[in-house]
Parts: structure tokens; C-alpha cells; sequence
């Protein structure tokens, strides 16, 4: 496949670091962000690499164009779709199990597959012009099992129908009221809104944010490890985070975590 600047059908996923934010940008605007095969590969690298580097907080996925992402491309999958599917969901489960607290921009509609990647990350900001869809009953696709499981316990199941039985098309108000989006902002905001998010996470404690991220996904999952969750409580109480916080607070200041 093409990778040349001028590409019609755009670029693979860029990633960039910016101190305890990393980025992950979609870059096929002219076909709404669809994902090539190839992508999914470069998508597991790039989680890989960002999970490698202690210092990332928050993992921000982002798009360009009009929409976020329409999903991975079923007419390059051909007759290996099923497999094709298989590596889509081995990518959500992936960015659900990041290590950095994840946060998906949604500059517009988010389609298929994408509305599970999208609801794999830990928050979702929208804009007033977002929707979503999901036409798999209508093409004659059965979800993956771990995106079902997820739209069920993330939003319901009673929402979960509505979304993959009946392929019902909701506009931003409908996204924010049944909880796939956590903020919707006027498109002119977004970006602003996702850098605001995404700073403001970075500047809490490291060990007491994502210790918290990690268990509440067990929790969700019904797979805490209860002596997992008692250690990193032991280990943030004789912190010295926790011991900087306190002061800060006292003294009405900012706190500088050093995440020991």
C-alpha cells in the first residue's frame, strides 16, 4: 500500500510523545479514517511502544478530517475477513489494557469497529456534530465477541441492542445521554477541549492514577486480584506522592508528583 505524503487514500497512524502525553493520530481523512490492515499492526506497535515508556500518563487518539474512524476496511479484508476481525479485536483489547488512562477525541461520525475502539478508551470527548453507527446486522457481520461484551457492560444491554440489533444512528446528544461520550463540545472546541482533558490528567499522581485505571478495568471485567489492588494501595500510602499531595494541599499549591 501507498505511503506517499500525497496519497489519496492518506497515511498510517502517526504516534508523538509530548512529555507525559503521547498522541495517536489517524491520517486517512478521505476515507473517514479507515483503518488498512496494515494499520491494525502499526496501531499494536505504536500501544507497544507507548507502554513501554514509564513517563506516559495519558494516551490521547485523535483523528484528522471530518470523522474519527470508520472502522477497518471489509472489502480489503475480502474472504479473510474472520481473521481480519480476529486482529481488530486483539487491537481494542489492546487499547482497553494500556497502561496510560486513554482518552478519544471524536471529531465526527465513528462507524463500525470504531465505536468499540473508541469505547475501549477510558473517556470519549464529542463534538455536537458527532454520530455513531454500526451497520453489521445490515451487512450480515456478527460482532466480535469482545466488542459485544464491552457495549454491554460499558453502556448496557438495552443500549448494546439498540447499537448492534437494530443499527439504530445516534447523533452527539444521544451518545452523551446514554454514556458513550463523556463531554460533547462545539467542533471548534474539540481540540482544545481533548488537550484540556488530556493536561489535566497528566498532572495527577502517576501511581495513584494509574493503579486506579488498572483495577477499575478488573473491577469491570470481574477479574480484580484483590492482593494486587492491597499492594499498590501499601505501596502509594508510603509514597511519596501521597506525602507531596497532602503538603500541597495544605499549602494551597500545585503538587509536583515524581510518581515514588
Amino acid at each position: 500500500m501507498s505511503t506517499r505524503p500525497d496519497d489519496p487514500a492518506g497515511q498510517p497512524p502517526e504516534l508523538h510523545f509530548d512529555g507525559a502525553i503521547a498522541t495517536i493520530t489517524l491520517r486517512r481523512p478521505a476515507v473517514a479514517n479507515r483503518l488498512e490492515l496494515p494499520d491494525l499492526d502499526v496501531l499494536q506497535a505504536q500501544l507497544a511502544e507507548v507502554n513501554a515508556r514509564p513517563e506516559v500518563l495519558v494516551l490521547r487518539l485523535r483523528a484528522l478530517g471530518r470523522h474519527f474512524c470508520s472502522g477497518f476496511n471489509l472489502g480489503e479484508a475480502g474472504e479473510h475477513i474472520a481473521t481480519a476481525a480476529e486482529r481488530f479485536e486483539a487491537l481494542a483489547a489492546a487499547l482497553e489494557g494500556a497502561r496510560p488512562v486513554t482518552v478519544a477525541v471524536i471529531n465526527g461520525g465513528v462507524y463500525g469497529g470504531a465505536t468499540d475502539l473508541a469505547l475501549a478508551c477510558d473517556f470519549r470527548i464529542g463534538t455536537t456534530a458527532a454520530e455513531m453507527f454500526v451497520p453489521a446486522a445490515q451487512l450480515g457481520l456478527l460482532f466480535y465477541r469482545g466488542g459485544m461484551e464491552r457495549f454491554v457492560a460499558r453502556l448496557g444491554l438495552p443500549v448494546a441492542r439498540r447499537i448492534l440489533l437494530a443499527a439504530e444512528r445516534l447523533d452527539a446528544a444521544q451518545m452523551l445521554q446514554l454514556g458513550y461520550l463523556d463531554r460533547a463540545v462545539a467542533p471548534d472546541a474539540l481540540a482544545q477541549a481533548g488537550a484540556d482533558w488530556c493536561a489535566r490528567l497528566a498532572r495527577m499522581a502517576p501511581l495513584a492514577l494509574l493503579g486506579m485505571k488498572r483495577h477499575l478495568d478488573a473491577i469491570a471485567r470481574g477479574a480484580l486480584d484483590a492482593q494486587a489492588l492491597a499492594t499498590d494501595i501499601a505501596r502509594v500510602n508510603a509514597s511519596e506522592d501521597l506525602r507531596e499531595g497532602v503538603r500541597a494541599w495544605q499549602e494551597k499549591r500545585a503538587p509536583v508528583f515524581r510518581g515514588r
